[in-house]
């Protein structure tokens, strides 16, 4: 089964020096050899670190239409830091994978089963 670990983190708190700052570069550093042990578990089908929160452009859709925004609009703390997408056989395996995820102090990864891709043709 499919499952995305998305990542999310209070952004300002964590990393207060941005991505120049050790506390970035010590996670992203971290990212790249858990990386490498989901791909050597044959586990990992994808996945993306994403660029600071304040490149973010959002489509809000309400019954009046659709409205372009700067910036996530998100009504929490955290921010949506990026995701890995996993293969393996049930929630308790991508648990398991999830508690392995470097993450600042604050945080939480969200374990979500992802729906099947849309038919091609």
């Amino acid at each position: 089964m499919h499952y995305a670990l998305l990542i999310h983190e209070n952004y300002p708190e964590a990393y207060p020096d941005g991505e120049t700052g050790n506390a970035w570069q010590d996670i992203f550093h971290a990212h790249i050899a858990y990386g490498g042990e989901l791909a050597q578990a044959g586990v990992i089908i994808g996945g993306a670190g994403l660029r600071h929160y304040s490149t973010a452009t959002t489509v809000r859709v309400t019954p009046e239409g659709r409205t372009v925004h700067d910036g996530p609009f998100a009504e929490t703390r955290e921010q949506l830091g990026g995701l890995y997408m996993i293969d393996v056989p049930d929630v308790d395996a991508a648990i398991e994978w999830a508690k392995k995820l470097p993450i600042s102090k604050n945080g939480s990864i969200e374990i979500r089963p992802m729906l099947p891709p849309p038919p091609q043709g």
